[in-house]
């Protein structure tokens, strides 16, 4: 039973500068609503019961965002009438017994996020989100927990990219596809074209082994002295370890650039 979600946070969020300057890109409004809210709830919707946030130590305006009962306390003393505010903090409250923080104080790579968890995960598999990937319409969290129950299997978000654009991504190569996935038999970070098994992208939706913590610790840092997550899956799929595509039914929405920022409220208005 995947109960837990991982939420690495310490990224810089230079791809949405200036905005991230002032306000973490996880707490960017998009509708009234911050992305990481977006993916929490999708979490939920899934049966998660437990959120792991990874955050800078000098980054506290995450935790306050949860944390701030104080403040909705007075504001709705004020203005007892305000339907709104009483809803907004009752909305955000729900979290609260949720969560639990760890700190990466530098952004070190997923996989070293994942490594900072490890004395509070409990089951055999946990769900990582990266808070860059909304997908909406339909719930990807669902999707995957269930093909994970029906396969025993880790299994990773993916949909199809334009050929052109290959080397942005981390690629799957597969085998067994049916409708809404197939079996992972290889992975290949941001490949030159003639090197691409396939046109499957990974999105950042995970449920991952947690013996993949042994992997890590293990693990050469990679690509700008990160550790990677991918590496990790990487080996793993080398040896044998199952792992599954999850052809998602939802909407995607990058979030972490610029220009997908300001078309994600016209997207999200759209579906939600």
């Amino acid at each position: 039973m995947v109960t837990q979600a991982i939420i690495p946070l310490a990224g810089l969020g230079t791809r949405l500068l200036p905005l991230s300057s002032v306000i973490p890109k996880e707490l960017l409004p998009i509708n009234g609503k911050p992305n990481l809210e977006y993916i929490m709830d999708e979490c939920v919707q899934a049966g998660i019961k437990e959120f792991i946030l990874v955050v800078p130590k000098n980054r506290p305006s995450i935790k306050k965002y949860f944390f701030n009962d104080n403040f909705y306390k007075k504001i709705i003393k004020k203005k007892k009438n305000d339907k709104r505010l009483k809803e907004v903090f009752k909305r955000i409250k729900k979290f609260q017994k949720m969560i639990k923080f760890v700190y990466q104080n530098k952004p070190e790579g997923t996989g070293h996020a994942v490594l900072q968890c490890q004395k509070y995960l409990k089951g055999t598999h946990f769900l990582m989100l990266l808070a860059d990937d909304l997908i909406v319409k339909k719930n990807c969290s669902k999707e995957m927990i269930s093909l994970h129950k029906k396969t025993k299997g880790s299994v990773i978000a993916t949909r199809k990219v334009e050929r052109k654009t290959l080397s942005r991504w981390g690629i799957l190569g597969f085998k067994n596809k049916t409708k809404n996935s197939f079996l992972i038999n290889q992975v290949i970070e941001k490949p030159k074209l003639s090197e691409a098994p396939s046109n499957y992208a990974i999105i950042g939706r995970y449920i991952l082994p947690k013996k993949i913590l042994s992997v890590l610790k293990n693990q050469s840092r990679g690509k700008g002295g990160e550790i990677h997550i991918t590496d990790a899956i990487k080996t793993l799929v080398q040896r044998n370890e199952k792992f599954y595509g999850n052809i998602f039914q939802g909407k995607y929405i990058d979030c972490g650039t610029l220009d997908g920022f300001v078309k994600s409220g016209l997207t999200i208005s759209k579906y939600l």
